[in-house]
């Protein structure tokens, strides 16, 4: 959520990064409407409590004095009907203006430029394309020969855009979830195994809801409780109304979860498969930091995103991504990309994001400074550490061998027993 206080100081600076993300800068005016206005009734009910005080004081020495006080009381009640009646719209006002608040997204971080896609930037280049002397298969038929994943009966299970790993499919997968977990941990990073049913308020902290509620799967049985999208979104919440203090910043922090989402919208005829689903794994990346630390938490967690992509030996690129195509939490976002052949196409199996302070506000979660009684909002950041879903289908297409096999990457090994190859059964 944004700062009031910025939207009110530094309007033309707002409205400037908003438009960079391509958002509707018209409620900014009736933001600053709506915060004129709270201010001029709590002006107003301070003044009335003032005098209320006042006439208190006076009703107690008219009565030490033996004075009849039965009309100044009559209009101590009335002042105090008005003072209540104040007190509600100035609750109505901050609803509304709260409403309009969560409905804005973050603002870009310095050095993010305007635009979508179009003007997303490949920073960096990870690892070289690999080269046939034969025709390469797509991941859907080599999976199918291999005996890695069953499309049809996932679908029989779940629908579309479910899939069902089985033998070795299974197993690589699990591999790869092994091969993650091991990593962050030897970066001293704490495991947390999250629910995966979460409350309305786990949505509003991360900034997916009021505005993306139809994009999660909603249990219908009561008030509003969903199935994660993303750890992120289970993460975000760990210290909701909460103080730090500032020995226990920078947290560290990673989850594996299923990941459940709608994915609303036709389905390209390219991403078959695995490219597109409403249920895949990933481990997620997350940190708490003071402001200033918040930068170098965003390259670290760039690095250790890049580094297991880089151990799996595939072909990828880093992307940074510019303001329209950030998510709204995200004040700045680079993407690893991998390479998949049969679509010449990158999809992207991590996200990597500084949403800054925006998700602290909205979640209330603060820290205190060493000998200081001020408190301020946390930085907090995310980053997929990583997403299997595509990365099954480019270590099949990009490991593929002449004979149909597919080689498994070295540092998958040690979790499948040794296996170096997944061949034909």
């Amino acid at each position: 959520m944004l700062d009031i206080r910025k939207i009110r100081e530094q309007t033309e600076l707002v409205r400037e990064g908003l438009n960079r993300r391509g958002a509707d800068v018209r409620s900014i005016d009736e933001i600053l409407r709506m915060d004129q206005r709270r201010r001029d009734l709590i002006s107003a009910a301070e003044e009335l409590k003032q005098r209320r005080n006042s006439v208190s004081k006076e009703i107690g020495e008219l009565r030490r004095k033996g004075q009849d006080t039965a009309e100044i009381q009559a209009t101590m009640r009335a002042l105090g009907d008005e003072i209540a009646e104040r007190d509600r719209e100035v609750a109505v006002v901050e609803s509304s203006q709260k409403s309009i608040l969560l409905s804005l997204p973050n603002l870009p971080a310095e050095g993010v430029v305007v635009g979508g896609k179009e003007n997303n930037e490949v920073v960096r280049i990870l690892g070289a394309k690999p080269e046939w002397t034969f025709e390469p298969k797509n991941h859907v038929d080599l999976c199918v020969q291999l005996g890695l994943i069953d499309y049809d009966r996932g679908v029989k299970m779940g629908g579309n855009g479910y899939w069902l790993y089985t033998g070795d499919g299974a197993r690589i997968e699990w591999a790869m979830l092994n091969y993650f977990v091991s990593e962050h941990l030897k970066d001293g990073y704490t495991f947390m195994l999250p629910p995966h049913i979460l409350t309305y308020e786990c949505g509003v902290t991360a900034g997916q809801f009021p505005k993306f509620e139809e994009d999660v799967y909603r249990l219908q049985e009561d008030n509003f409780h969903f199935l994660l999208p993303t750890a992120e979104t289970a993460l975000i919440n760990l210290y909701r109304d909460e103080v730090l203090v500032e020995a226990d910043l920078p947290r560290k922090l990673f989850a594996y979860t299923p990941c459940y989402r709608r994915e609303a919208g036709a389905y390209r005829a390219s991403e078959r498969g695995m490219i597109r689903g409403h249920q895949f794994n990933k481990v997620e990346m997350f940190g708490y930091t003071r402001p200033e630390d918040s930068n170098a938490m965003l390259q670290e967690l760039i690095t250790k995103a890049c580094r297991l992509v880089e151990g799996l030996g595939l072909h990828c690129r880093l992307s940074k991504l510019a303001a329209g195509d950030c998510s709204d939490s995200m004040a700045t976002t680079y993407d690893i990309e991998l390479w998949l052949p049969s679509m010449n196409e990158y999809k992207e199996c991590s996200s990597v994001s500084n949403a800054m302070d925006y998700q602290a506000r909205r979640g209330n979660i603060r820290f205190r400074r060493k000998d200081s009684k001020a408190l301020e909002y946390v930085h907090t950041l995310n980053g997929s550490g990583l997403a299997t879903s595509r990365l099954l289908p480019a270590i099949v297409e990009q490991y593929q061998q002449a004979d149909g096999s597919v080689v498994v990457p070295p540092v998958l090994r040690p979790y499948l027993g040794g296996q170096d190859r997944i061949c034909k059964r």
